[in-house]
C-alpha cells in the first residue's frame, strides 16, 4: 500500500540527496510532489561521528518540516567516523511527518583512503579532498565519495535512496512500530 502524502519536502537542495528521495517517494508515494529546500544541518559542513551525523539529519527532517506545508519530510547527512588512523565514511537518513511520527536509518562504514582520513582529522571537507584526489569538481553534489571510490559500482545517491526506503518503514507500517507493539 502507497503513502498516503502529497507533499514532501528534503532538507537539502543536493542533486545527489534530492534525487534519492525522489527515487523512492515514485515508488512508495506515487502522487507526492517534493520540494528541496535549503535549511542548515546544525553540524557544519563535516560532521564527524554518527552521534554529529545523525543529529545533522534530525535537524534537515525538522527544518523541512516547519519551512514548508509538506505532510512529511527527510534529512539526509553523510559523515565520518573518526578511529586510530581509520575514517569511515557515514550517513544518516531522518522522515519526519506533521503528526509526529518517525522513521530513521543508518549505513554502516565505508573505509576511505588514510590520506583522507588524515585531511579530515586536519579539518578539510570530504567532497574537497574528493575532489583534489580524483581531479573532479562538486563530486559532492553527483556521485559523491563512494561513486567515485566504487568506481560507480554504488552512487551517493543509491546509498541515499536505500536509507531512505528504510526510513519510510515505520511510516509504511505504523502498527508494528507503535509505543508498546
Amino acid at each position: 500500500m502507497p503513502l498516503p502524502f502529497r507533499a514532501a519536502a528534503v532538507g537539502s537542495t543536493n542533486p545527489a540527496k534530492v534525487e534519492a528521495v525522489r527515487r523512492i517517494l515514485e515508488r512508495l508515494a506515487p502522487r507526492c510532489a517534493l520540494e528541496a529546500l535549503n535549511v542548515p544541518s546544525g553540524v557544519g559542513a563535516m560532521p564527524l561521528g554518527e552521534d554529529a551525523v545523525r543529529a545533522g539529519a534530525h535537524a534537515r527532517a525538522r527544518a523541512a518540516l516547519e519551512r514548508s506545508g509538506a505532510d512529511v519530510a527527510f534529512g539526509l547527512e553523510g559523515g565520518a567516523i573518526l578511529e586510530a588512523r581509520d575514517a569511515w565514511l557515514t550517513g544518516h537518513v531522518v522522515a519526519v511527518t506533521r503528526d509526529g511520527r518517525l522513521g530513521e536509518a543508518a549505513w554502516g562504514r565505508m573505509l576511505l583512503p588514510h590520506v583522507a582520513a588524515e585531511r579530515l582529522r586536519a579539518g578539510e571537507e570530504l567532497g574537497d579532498i574528493i575532489d583534489d584526489l580524483f581531479e573532479r569538481k562538486e563530486s559532492k553534489r553527483q556521485a559523491g565519495a563512494i561513486g567515485i571510490l566504487t568506481e560507480g559500482a554504488m552512487s551517493r545517491t543509491d546509498a541515499f535512496a536505500y536509507l531512505v526506503a528504510m526510513a519510510c518503514a515505520p511510516l509504511l507500517h505504523p502498527d508494528l512500530y507503535a509505543e508498546g507493539s
